[in-house]
């Protein structure tokens, strides 16, 4: 087991199942500290490949992710290491797309789409979720059982 986000680290969230996640703008500088240990990056091209495990959901900026299921699969592998790896999800500014993300993540965790984006508003960023399409996605993991492992 990875050793867990330090208390205090700016942007980490503390998920009610005690996971935790860095959300994080690419545009602004890696925090100095603790490095993830896995990454998403929610991004419209391909990054250059981190010294650390990542991987990437092809996802344009105030849109939705190119390939649904696949962003879906990809944000599971990000919430089950969560339990034992510093995950970080990453877009160009850190807000919409990485908010609906951890939205989802939040699905994950049993809440109702609705609950989820008020809960990342609330503990991430008050901006998180930047369009109704994204609130649609958002929907649209919750209707596809995103909440039972097995469906998703």
């Amino acid at each position: 087991m990875t050793e867990p986000w330090s208390a205090g680290t700016p942007q980490v969230v503390h998920l009610p199942s005690g996971r935790t996640l860095r959300g994080r703008g690419l545009r602004h500088d890696l925090p100095e500290g603790q490095t993830p240990t896995f990454v998403v990056h929610l991004t419209d091209h391909e990054p250059p490949g981190p010294p650390w495990e990542s991987v990437w959901v092809p996802w344009r900026d105030f849109w939705l992710p190119a390939d649904p299921v696949d962003a879906l699969r990809k944000l599971r592998i990000a919430y089950e290491r969560a339990e034992s790896d510093r995950v970080e999800l990453c877009c160009g500014g850190g807000i919409g797309r990485t908010g609906t993300a951890l939205s989802v993540i939040c699905v994950f965790e049993g809440m109702d789409p609705q609950e989820a984006v008020t809960w990342v508003r609330k503990n991430y960023h008050s901006r998180a979720v930047e369009v109704p399409w994204q609130r649609r996605f958002i929907r649209q993991a919750f209707a596809a059982g995103a909440a039972d492992p097995g469906r998703a």
